[in-house]
């Protein structure tokens, strides 16, 4: 089965050099779910997302693929 990539935490991660550990004692959260995060295995909360983005110091949307393309 192939998961869908809804979220962007493990590229948001990698483009400011921060790992896995750092994001989850940062947040207060076990490393095991940060890595489901990341391989989009499980969803953060809306909570979550805003605390990951205070967390990287980044505007939220960051942290989502888009759901539809988007035309100009």
């Amino acid at each position: 089965m192939v998961r869908a990539q809804m979220n962007r935490i493990k590229v948001a991660l990698a483009e400011r050099r921060r790992k896995n550990k750092w994001l989850a004692k940062k947040l207060g959260k076990d490393e095991s779910t940060i890595s489901q995060w990341c391989t989009n295995s499980r969803q953060p909360s809306l909570s979550s997302l805003y605390e990951i983005a205070d967390a990287l110091d980044i505007d939220i949307r960051e942290l989502l693929h888009p759901n539809k393309a988007i035309s100009k």
